[in-house]
């Protein structure tokens, strides 16, 4: 059976301001949102390998999500370090605008880590959620190492942390040597704009690298791609489906990730794999949290 290899951090996020009435809201976030799309809509017969290190003071609950999922390959589990796992507090100030504040310290991979447990998988997705879960080097030699298609969702990447752990915006040192570590990179609209002033140019930069296809997630507006399309460039905007009751904004860009990397597994065209990206975004708008998310994707009803 084909594997895809999932690289990123589960993180227990305590979220405000999402439903006032309610008050805050503690659950699992990071790579869980991906993990329950990639369980609902992996194509037939793949499984998942979580390449997921989680801290001691939360491993028990990790490994109980992991278990949720359909497709996990068997015998996967997290690897456990004994450190606090990263958590993240989270203030919206709108459905599409919020502030981050992040703790605990799980340790990124080496390629010495990750090297053997590559070996046999047959595409790989990249979730940045610390921002730290691979160097620079690592990358690059992840690359060399792994020939096979690699999805690489840059979000984290991009944000810097302060000393007291509100992150924020920040340039990415060395940017052109990380494109031409992934054939798809998605980064949502401020991220693109962090990028560069061009959005046109940056694109034409990352398919001069190697990249097979920039994804920009607009939020309410759906995304945009670009890609070489051959001898000439192509973009395109495909629009977002309409939210009747919208719940929670939390992990749609990951969700939509899972969504577009899976139908590009299942050999559909980069547009159709971008429509079913927004579908499951707008699925995922209508549901809080990730537990149970993968079946509420699946169009399974989940019990309260």
């Amino acid at each position: 059976m084909p594997k895809l290899g999932v690289i990123g951090s589960l993180v227990w996020d305590e979220i405000h301001g999402r439903d006032p009435a309610a008050g805050a809201v503690e659950e699992w976030g990071g790579a869980a949102y991906a993990l329950a799309s990639f369980d609902a809509q992996l194509p037939e017969g793949w499984q998942i390998v979580p390449l997921i290190k989680v801290g001691q003071d939360l491993a028990g609950e990790a490994r109980e999500f992991l278990g949720s999922l359909r497709r996990l390959v068997p015998g996967a589990r997290c690897v456990e370090v004994p450190i606090a796992n990263n958590r993240v507090v989270l203030y919206y100030q709108s459905a599409e605008r919020r502030s981050e504040r992040m703790s605990g310290g799980v340790p990124g991979w080496s390629w010495a880590e990750l090297g053997p447990m590559v070996c046999d998988l047959d595409a790989l997705y990249l979730n940045f959620i610390s921002g730290f879960e691979l160097s620079l080097g690592t990358a690059q030699a992840l690359r060399q190492g792994f020939q096979k298609p690699i999805y690489a969702d840059l979000h984290s990447l991009l944000l810097g942390v302060h000393g007291d752990g509100i992150r924020e915006l920040r340039p990415l040192a060395d940017a052109p040597s990380w494109f031409a570590c992934f054939d798809y990179v998605q980064v949502n609209e401020e991220e693109m704009n962090q990028l560069g002033p061009d959005p046109l140019s940056l694109a034409a930069a990352m398919l001069s690298e190697g990249v097979s296809a920039l994804i920009v997630t607009l939020g309410a507006r759906g995304a945009v791609y670009v890609t070489d399309g051959g001898a000439v460039g192509r973009t395109a905007l495909v629009p977002a489906e309409a939210v009747l009751d919208p719940l929670d904004p939390t992990g749609c860009g990951d969700v939509f990730g899972g969504a577009v990397f899976s139908h590009l597994l299942g050999g559909e065209p980069l547009e159709a794999a971008v429509l079913a990206g927004n579908r499951a975004a707008a699925r995922n708008v209508g549901f809080r949290g990730a537990s149970g998310l993968a079946q509420h994707l699946r169009g399974q009803l989940v019990a309260p």
